[in-house]
């Protein structure tokens, strides 16, 4: 389990002692650098706040980090499994290249075999890691001020407009129109729980999603027609404010965001989402507890509606609402997600940490 391991400070600790009886079950993410690594890493030690500990080589991945190529995290599982060394080596070969099940069964491996030996070890599929590698090289590349024909060479698209397309999806904007001028931002947020768009503008956060929500294309598109502005690549303040919070928040240290807001709803909507705001971290309502407490009691369905319209996640905790029989219910982030925050809030609940905003 995720939040079964030790706490960051113990873990710091383990990386500078380079303690190797975490071997295997601990990796660091490292946000100065984007690497990840094992915490036997003879590279020299990050700095504290550079640290994101995760108990999976998925977790790393999902989050944005690549590996190192000094310590190379993925190279015990590796040493144990030709299959997996054959096509490690073939990703780390041809990493912009979009590999299919054809490629593999190409290489001599059954691609159900390769599936199941890949998520054994790592927590994932070959595809899904191949598919991550280029995402990743690709935003990082835009990000640093990159050339579009740069950007899609390493995301491994074999056109233009195939790269474009691809990337439409995700921020429902092509690249080529991005001039560094536009007045709402997106950049990504490594988290324990996988990679987050932010969306922000100079004083406000517009938008905080998990990179694979579905419904992340036409909530970008929607901002856009609400302002009127275009959506570019980088980050201002709020996603910094919001970034170093998520920190605080996976760490168990505070669960306290005061991020500016912007919110695109309707006033039923908006008054949803203040109130998701005011359920104490470690505690659940259902939609009709939230309807009754807005002085809607007879509302229950168009209060599900507006939980699911969210597109601030974790600030406007969604997550903390259950079906009225205490089961999960739908979540935009996954409902593997909506489990694991919920255990994560338990560490708040009855604690003098800070409560929710």
């Amino acid at each position: 389990m995720l939040f079964d391991l030790p706490d960051d400070d113990t873990l710091y600790t383990a990386l500078l002692d380079r303690d190797p009886s975490y071997d295997g079950q601990v990796f660091v993410g490292v946000t100065s650098t984007g690497i990840f690594c094992r915490l036997t890493c003879p590279a020299r030690n990050p700095k504290r706040e550079n640290c994101r500990f995760f108990d999976s080589v998925a977790g790393c991945l999902e989050a944005g980090f690549r590996p190192c190529k000094r310590c190379s995290p993925l190279a015990p599982a590796a040493d144990t499994d030709p299959l997996i060394r054959d096509l490690l080596a073939a990703l780390e070969a041809q990493p912009s290249r979009r590999w299919s099940e054809a490629d593999i069964a190409a290489r001599g491996h059954d691609p159900s075999t390769v599936r199941r030996s890949f998520k054994r070890q790592f927590g994932i599929t070959f595809l899904e890691m191949a598919r991550l590698s280029r995402l990743r090289d690709s935003f990082v590349t835009l990000s640093a001020g990159g050339r579009v024909i740069d950007a899609q060479q390493n995301a491994g698209y074999d056109s233009p407009s195939a790269f474009r397309a691809a990337f439409a999806r995700l921020l429902g904007c092509a690249p080529g129109r991005f001039t560094g001028k536009e007045t709402l931002r997106a950049d990504w947020i490594a988290t324990p729980l996988g990679a987050m768009v932010a969306v922000s503008d100079k004083t406000r956060l517009h938008l905080l999603e998990f990179v694979e929500r579905r419904a992340l294309p036409a909530e970008l598109q929607k901002i856009r027609q609400a302002t009127g502005d275009e959506i570019g690549i980088g980050r201002f303040d709020p996603t910094e404010q919001v970034e170093a919070e998520l920190t605080a928040f996976f760490r168990t240290e505070s669960s306290r965001f005061e991020t500016p807001l912007r919110y695109h709803g309707t006033p039923f909507t908006r008054a949803v989402w203040d109130e998701l705001r005011q359920i104490p971290p470690g505690q659940t309502r259902s939609y009709s507890d939230l309807a009754r407490s807005i002085g809607k009691p007879s509302a229950t369905r168009a209060v599900a509606r507006a939980n699911g319209a969210n597109m601030i996640a974790l600030i406007v905790p969604c997550h903390r609402v259950i079906g009225a029989d205490g089961s999960l219910t739908g979540y935009g982030g996954g409902l593997w997600r909506k489990q694991k925050l919920i255990e994560l809030e338990r560490g708040f609940a009855g604690s003098r940490k800070s409560p929710g905003a």
